[in-house]
């Protein structure tokens, strides 16, 4: 990494390691640490790839799959510079560098990339690093990238607008909201929108040592959700914000439920939000001081349900954001915990599946060589698969320890077509996602037929038609008829 680097974007993460680490435990010694995971049938993990540093290490952002069909990530270290890289990687586990960060003068194209990519309704990749840039060295970028790599800078912070972004989404108005973890008019990190040609506008100033440490999500309200970490007590909080940036605090932690909300929120298909926590609920034989970190759901009012408490050996310290599945369960991962082994003293760490109601079940314990510490949670990728990087572990020797994995697991689930934006109106054009898509002969939403044309085999664009009503978008094609993920939304 870059000398020049901000230390403080990534001092969250960096903390949950040292706490893994230095959490004190007496389960080793007995049979409590001896946790399995769950396998079903049609259950099978793969490890795709292993970073060699050259085409990045120490991943700690989430996949996202590109309209080409392959997965696209970052990595924070690695590359020519040794200050991150943008890699894409084939569904069947073809690793390939896009980008290495410093490549121009004075790290003006950023550095540290540290939040995944943003596939946007454009067809290019949005994305932040929470450091370079042109007008600070430690400030951070927002950037685009377009079809054929092509990287171009679209704003670059100061300290006045904010510093260390942490994350970027494209709301419905096809505008990108985000967060940086400090600087601004409070100096703890501010909420900003920034529209697609990259003129950027603050929406809120965070004040009384109460910084973001997430990026946000759009609720189907409209309204964004996201989360904060508290310097007076250090466990957090939830809040809402209305798009012209007014502040609703939901939720405060207060250990026993939680603490450190360091991911970003999801939105269930019951319009609820399930995050985790990645310390507090009660103590146990292996976090005996700040408990393991929790998972939980929380209404937009602010009603919060604790569906899990980690223990150990089903997980510590979830830093992730959960995703849910094509079958309704809830997906994430753990950086640390598990079984102890001669890679990882305190567990290299898990996936694992939850239900709505709070039914947990781990799906996979790292060991090492298939990878350690997955700090971020999954992509369902549109063949049904779920795919996710750890951040050290592998087979490379070129780090020590390992530069991290990419990873698929597969729970037998079918294929589906995502779709870009998740919400529109008539006469509004929208793109579709998918594997196996030459030759389709309809698409309809919510039972609407509407114009489409079919650009490659894994992309369609369309336009939302007249008279669609909210519900599934269904494309059929010569192998069948897929349906999304989610459904779309009409406004």
């Amino acid at each position: 990494m870059n000398s020049s680097a901000n230390p403080g974007a990534v001092v969250f993460k960096d903390q949950i390691m040292n706490s893994i680490l230095g959490w004190k435990t007496a389960c080793f010694t007995t049979l409590f640490c001896a946790a399995t995971a769950i396998s079903s049938p049609t259950q099978t993990f793969t490890t795709l790839a292993s970073f060699n540093n050259t085409n990045g290490s120490f991943s700690q952002a989430p996949l996202v799959q590109g309209f080409d069909g392959n997965l696209y990530g970052t990595t924070d270290n690695g590359g020519l510079k040794k200050s991150g890289t943008i890699f894409k990687i084939t569904l069947a586990g073809k690793l390939t560098l896009v980008h290495y960060y410093c490549s121009r003068t004075n790290c003006a194209d950023g550095e540290v990339p540290e939040s995944g990519l943003v596939p946007a309704t454009n067809g290019d990749l949005y994305g932040i690093t929470s450091s370079g840039g042109s007008r600070c060295s430690y400030c951070g970028t927002v950037f685009q990238m377009s079809s054929r790599g092509t990287l171009f800078t679209l704003h670059s912070f100061d300290g006045s607008d904010g510093l260390n972004p942490l994350g970027l989404i494209q709301a419905s108005n096809a505008d990108f909201y985000g967060t940086t973890s400090a600087g601004g008019g409070g100096s703890g990190g501010t909420i900003f929108r920034m529209t697609p040609n990259g003129t950027l506008t603050t929406l809120y100033n965070f004040e009384d040592f109460n910084y973001p440490v997430a990026g946000l999500v759009e609720g189907t309200d409209g309204n964004f959700y996201g989360t904060t970490i508290t310097y007076a007590d250090g466990y957090g909080t939830i809040f809402k914000m209305t798009p012209d940036g007014a502040m609703t605090t939901l939720r405060s932690f207060s250990g026993a439920d939680g603490s450190w909300p360091v991911a970003p929120l999801v939105e269930g298909s019951n319009r609820h939000f399930y995050g985790t926590t990645a310390q507090g609920g009660p103590a146990s034989a292996t976090c005996v001081s700040t408990g393991c970190g929790t998972v939980f759901e929380i209404t937009p009012e602010g009603v919060l349900t604790t569906l899990h408490y980690f223990a150990g050996p089903d997980g510590l310290s979830p830093s992730g954001a959960l995703l849910q599945g094509t079958d309704g369960n809830l997906y994430g991962t753990t950086s640390g915990g598990g079984p102890a082994n001669s890679s990882c003293y305190f567990g290299c760490g898990t996936i694992f599946q939850i239900t709505p109601e709070g039914k947990f079940t781990t799906l996979h314990t790292f060991e090492g060589r298939d990878g350690r510490y997955p700090y971020v949670g999954l992509v369902q990728a549109t063949d049904g698969n779920f795919y996710g990087t750890t951040y050290v572990g592998g087979t490379s020797t070129a780090c020590t320890g390992g530069c991290g994995t990419v990873f698929r697991l597969s729970m037998g689930l079918r294929a589906f077509v995502a779709i870009v934006p998740t919400a529109n109106g008539p006469g509004r054009h929208a793109r579709i996602l998918g594997t196996g898509l030459t030759g389709a002969t309809s698409i309809t939403f919510n039972g609407v037929a509407a114009t489409f044309t079919v650009v490659s085999p894994t992309e369609i664009t369309t336009t939302v038609p007249a008279g669609a009503t909210t519900g599934k978008v269904e494309v059929v094609t010569p192998r069948g008829t897929l349906s999304t993920n989610v459904t779309f939304r009409v406004f």
